[in-house]
């Protein structure tokens, strides 16, 4: 099979893993964006655990599967898709399941060779966004449906008019077009949906979409998305208004379960279910399918499904005693966050962005003890995870990690981070779902496996393990060392890079300093020509001192 291809496994691994820790990034954020259908504050949380199921049924193929690298790619999208539908939770959750699973099904039909796959991902999204409006008994506007259906007709339009030779090319275009539409409709959401507007949040449902096409923009054209949820005005969430279904009048419970039944019986299901309640979304397909609603009568809920086949995996949520376990609770709330130390404006905001507490530091103005200690306690949760980011602050945040400990009774954890971009590629899988011990396990183990380096500008004579150097001579640094002694910007990064790379790799991180920003954009041309298998992330981190930093994963 032709590599790097947009349709590739590769591809489809780093699309299921960065969708599912952007997800688990932004599942707080999320939650408290929920006050449709139910303000039951889950949604972050539902569409996390769905697309983390199908991430887990991609890689357990990858691990197990012995077959042709074709064979495997249609059983990695076929595991992505049953995956997503036996994981989805939640009215949204279905949806996104449907989503993605009608995407996975036609993209699997896409051929190495295909020369138009620009249009077929396009083609796929449109698929997937009809798919889900049928999926629902009654499609209401200004939801993730929504989102849906303005991305995919986005991604329509941007279809080059004449296949490019690079496939990817194409694609990325149609993505990132789909992208920026959603984000663009999710901004609407308060307009098409009065209780939006009443609470001032968009819907969360289209929110998760958002993210996630992102992510997926991100794997295909190693960039950010310059839009985030920050730009949408949503970091402060008000106290969620009640929907109908927490009235006298609305349903009082959610019942969901995963249904064997024949196609044909699916049509009388979903009339009987629609009579029951509301929010109903019966999704899925040859022989299986996932069931959601929303009702009084639990029973009939089940019944209905035992008349059409064969229900299992039952789960009754009764909204009321779910609203109440999610209201807010005394100073020592429970919960996890990040203290993370930031050499610049830029990583400041990465960051903050991923929910982190940040205090400012880097060479010359490293926090103290105090300064760190001050952040633990006011991140205001029982359990803490340090990330330094500094050789020299690792010894100043685990004092302040152990004074945390005794005196406040808190959980703290230090990774030992030295340098910014390990500490990026930490948060990039943090998981508040896992337990702590897990996660504190995994985001160690990626920084400590994110080769790192840097490119900075001699400010006086001296001698190096590289050789001598000179004032304004161009350094090139390997995991804390002199390596490259230089005179051009560019060359020393080229030298960098490759080493960097000399052991393998499939992802380079590019974060342009002061003055930085034409060399990483230069970086990343060099990367892409000289390493076409490898993708490129370019952040802009605003450090001093260092025009440019790398990490290689």
């Amino acid at each position: 099979m032709v590599e790097n291809t947009p349709t590739d496994l590769p591809t489809l691994v780093r699309f299921a893993e960065s969708a599912t820790s952007a997800l688990a990034l932004a599942r707080e954020e999320i939650d408290a964006l929920n006050v449709y259908p139910v303000p039951d504050g889950d949604t972050g949380t539902n569409l996390f655990l769905t697309v983390s199921a199908a991430r887990d049924a991609v890689l357990e193929v990858c691990s197990t599967s012995t077959e042709v690298e074709r064979e495997k790619l249609g059983a990695a999208y076929a595991a992505f898709a049953r995956g997503a539908l036996m994981g989805a939770r939640g009215n949204s959750g279905v949806i996104l399941s449907q989503l993605l699973g009608a995407m996975a099904q036609r993209l699997a039909e896409v051929g190495p060779d295909d020369e138009d796959q620009a249009a077929a991902w396009a083609d796929a999204m449109v698929k997937a966004t009809d798919a889900s409006y049928e999926a629902v008994g009654t499609p209401v506007e200004g939801t993730i449906l929504t989102v849906a259906r303005a991305a995919a007709d986005a991604a329509v339009a941007a279809i080059p008019a004449t296949p490019g030779p690079n496939p990817r090319h194409g694609v990325a275009a149609v993505i990132t077009a789909a992208a920026e539409a959603a984000r663009k409709a999710l901004a609407r959401t308060p307009e098409q949906l009065q209780v939006l507007a009443d609470a001032g949040v968009v819907d969360a449902g289209g929110r998760g979409l958002c993210v996630v096409l992102d992510a997926l923009e991100t794997v295909l054209t190693g960039r950010r998305p310059l839009e985030t949820a920050a730009a949408l005005g949503q970091r402060s969430i008000p106290v969620p208004l009640p929907t109908g279904d927490l009235t006298a009048d609305g349903p009082a419970y959610e019942v969901m379960y995963l249904l064997n039944a024949e196609d044909e019986q699916i049509p009388g299901l979903r009339a009987v279910l629609a009579g029951l309640g509301d929010s109903l979304v019966v999704v899925g397909g040859g022989g299986l399918w996932n069931v959601h609603v929303h009702v009084d009568d639990v029973g009939a809920a089940i019944e209905a499904g035992i008349e059409a086949g064969r229900p299992h995996r039952v789960r009754v949520t009764h909204f009321a005693e779910q609203i109440a376990e999610a209201r807010p609770r005394t100073p020592s709330v429970e919960g996890r966050r990040i203290v993370a130390v930031a050499a610049g404006d830029g990583l400041a905001e990465l960051f903050a962005e991923a929910g982190a507490v940040v205090v400012r530091g880097g060479p010359g103005e490293r926090p103290s003890t105090g300064m760190l200690l001050q952040a633990i306690r006011d991140a205001g949760v029982a359990e803490v995870v340090v990330l330094p980011n500094d050789p020299d602050s690792v010894r100043v945040a685990e004092i302040a990690a152990r004074t945390a400990e005794d005196e406040d009774g808190l959980r703290v954890a230090v990774i030992p981070s030295q340098a910014q971009v390990q500490g990026l590629a930490a948060v990039a899988v943090h998981e508040p779902g896992r337990s702590f011990d897990q996660d504190v396990l995994h985001m160690t183990a990626t920084a400590s496996h994110a080769r790192h380096g840097a490119v900075t500008v001699a400010a006086k004579q001296a001698i190096t393990m590289a050789g001598p150097c000179e004032p304004g001579d161009v350094l090139g640094v390997i995991e804390g060392d002199f390596a490259i002694v230089g005179a051009e910007l560019g060359a020393v990064a080229a030298g960098i890079v490759d080493r960097l790379l000399g052991g393998g790799g499939e992802l380079v991180t590019l974060v342009a300093g002061v003055g930085g920003a034409e060399l990483a954009s230069w970086c990343e041309e060099y990367v892409e020509s000289e390493h076409p298998t490898v993708d490129v992330v370019v952040y802009d981190g605003g450090q001093e001192r260092y025009p440019l930093l790398l990490s290689v994963e």
